[in-house]
């Protein structure tokens, strides 16, 4: 048995006045995802526990069997593994964006432009990254370059008291609201505050806003943790398991569930991302002996926080025919029987551009299986009418692998 998850990233939606009061996947034209609801069975997943921040983070945790309640000490734990960086028991990590704020002279009066900097190129976030290493680092604390605008910082020795603001919750806010609070909040916003006056000058900014490009004109730290614990995949579900992602923090979690991460060229968790390299991968992954693999679609969540709704739209159609059509069309083609997930890990509603915690459509499709309910859709309404409800999300991959 082949065990595929396809996973679309903040898909996800609440009714929104450009889609006639639709959600997106209601609005969307997805016969693929609609034909795995048909076939298969149908229903809602709670992938936030109560407590906990709505994010890629728990929500990936709860849909890969990881509770995020016993598991969850924060995202950039995972992105750190991604990285090759080993923490240590005294280290807090935090992802570090490069972010585009607008040009007041007070930090505190700026507002978030643009939380990824245009999508700034990860060759100009090293040469940034780097100048803010040399300037802005020490014994204590330490920058890497990550992918685009996802970066990470280390500090050694640092509190655990810290409220930090994702930056893709306040776009086209003010900052002041947001700024780090915690028992050593004033060295977090030092940092930040001298980062803008140190990238403002950087010769990448420069060529950045001839080209009419957002400059990466700020750090913006957050999503603080320390290193996590996770049982391996194979110890719990006994499967040979690969993840397939465009960002760090999904290979991270996968590299603490012994998962291995598999690299595509021209993967970039946008909706200009390599889908063909990735359908690719996850064929020739399972040719290679892989019993399972987890493969992540970032774009429509980018998306959402761009409030871009037709790029939204464009996205989930694009997953729907040249990722899950076409693996669905591959996998039938073997000799393996074979199973998929089709999930979302939470909403990222269009109307708000951030995420949310209500339960999100599921469908499970088993080659082994004849199943028919005629009329479904993958959508939140139709999975919800199904009255099949994961509570717990975490229990959702026990379901799909055992049945039980």
């Amino acid at each position: 048995m082949k065990y595929l998850v396809i996973l679309g990233d903040g898909m996800a939606d609440y009714p929104f006045e450009q889609f006639n009061q639709q959600t997106a996947l209601q609005y969307a034209r997805t016969p693929n995802f609609d034909s795995l609801a048909v076939e298969g069975e149908l229903g809602l997943a709670g992938t936030v526990p109560d407590g906990l921040p709505p994010g890629s983070d728990t929500a990936n945790l709860s849909i890969l069997g990881y509770d995020p309640l016993k598991y969850y000490t924060g995202r950039s734990p995972f992105e750190a593994a991604s990285m090759g960086i080993e923490l240590r028991p005294e280290d807090v990590s935090f992802r570090c964006n490069l972010v585009t704020l607008s040009d007041e002279t007070k930090y505190a009066d700026k507002t978030m432009v643009d939380y990824c900097a245009g999508e700034i190129s990860t060759v100009e976030a090293e040469e940034l990254i780097a100048a803010i290493s040399r300037e802005l680092g020490s014994a204590e604390i330490s920058f890497h370059t990550g992918f685009q605008f996802r970066n990470l910082m280390v500090w050694q020795g640092a509190p655990d008291n810290w409220q930090l603001t994702p930056p893709h919750d306040i776009s086209g806010q003010k900052i002041v609201s947001h700024l780090p609070a915690g028992s050593e909040s004033s060295k977090i916003l030092e940092l930040m505050e001298r980062s803008s006056q140190l990238l403002s000058e950087h010769p990448v900014n420069k060529k950045r806003l001839e080209k009419g490009l957002h400059p990466a004109n700020s750090i913006w730290i957050w999503g603080n943790g320390r290193k996590p614990q996770l049982p391996l995949f194979h110890d719990k579900y006994g499967l040979n398991g690969a993840v397939i992602s465009a960002v760090d923090l999904i290979k991270g979690i996968g590299l603490f569930a012994g998962m291995e991460p598999i690299l595509v060229e021209g993967a970039t968790g946008y909706i200009d991302t390599n889908l063909t390299g990735k359908v690719n991968a996850v064929l020739k992954a399972f040719r290679n002996g892989k019993d399972f693999v987890y493969l992540h679609i970032e774009a429509p969540d980018e998306c959402s926080h761009r409030f871009e709704a037709e790029n939204k739209i464009k996205a989930i159609e694009m997953i729907d025919k040249q990722v899950a059509g076409f693996l669905r069309q591959e996998l039938a083609k073997s000799d393996w029987d074979f199973s998929i997930l089709l999930a979302t890990d939470h909403a990222t509603p269009l109307s708000l551009g951030t995420h949310t915690r209500e339960p999100v459509p599921f469908a499970i499709f088993r080659s082994s299986e004849s199943r028919r309910s005629p009329g479904r859709k993958f959508d939140e309404k139709s999975a919800a009418e199904t009255g099949l409800l994961f509570a717990e999300g975490w229990r959702i991959m026990d379901y799909f692998i055992t049945g039980k």
